[in-house]
């Protein structure tokens, strides 16, 4: 009896690469990198994962700060994916929805929503607050996180490190 060819999620996760190249940025006024818990869990994550943290910098909620170091990420050919986190509330500070989705080249939504349903399983229909969003710009993955650990811990646990290495290699070609 043959065997049944691979799905092709399957087939494109075996050619991804093991190893992504991450930069981390929180987004906060008031964060160092002593209190930065969610900045130090998304590393940690990311480690444990198996991926590399090529950098990390937390910068105030500024949209023009937040965007120049997408920019300057998304120039570095050591950096494949940016993970942000903080910022992505409903507050009169939180700006870096806007930011960021005004560099996007491509919007993942599913990321948003898949997020955002996980996240109402955990704490009810606070989640609906929550404007974590990803998309590609100049062929890097972004993704924009709540900044709780919590929050943080979902979206690396769930969804971005299962897939991250099948992302880059989409991302690429």
């Amino acid at each position: 009896m043959a065997e049944a060819p691979p799905s092709s999620a399957a087939e494109h996760k075996a050619h991804a690469p093991r190893t992504v190249r991450c930069f981390v940025l929180t987004i906060s006024d008031s964060k160092t990198p002593e209190t930065d818990a969610s900045g130090r869990l998304v590393q940690e994550l990311l480690r444990a994962g198996g991926h590399e943290v090529a950098g990390y910098r937390i910068v105030r909620d500024e949209p023009a700060e937040v965007q120049a170091v997408i920019q300057a990420c998304c120039q570095d050919p050591g950096v494949q994916a940016l993970i942000m986190t903080g910022g992505t509330g409903i507050t009169a500070r939180d700006s870096t929805f806007e930011a960021v989705e005004a560099l996007l080249e491509k919007r993942l939504p599913g990321f948003g929503e898949l997020f955002r349903v996980l996240s109402y399983q955990e704490i009810g229909p606070a989640a609906m607050l929550s404007r974590a969003q990803a998309g590609v710009r100049a062929r890097r993955l972004l993704f924009s996180l709540p900044g709780s650990p919590a929050a943080c811990r979902l979206a690396l646990e769930k969804l971005i490190v299962p897939e991250l290495g099948h992302l880059v290699r989409e991302v690429s070609r």
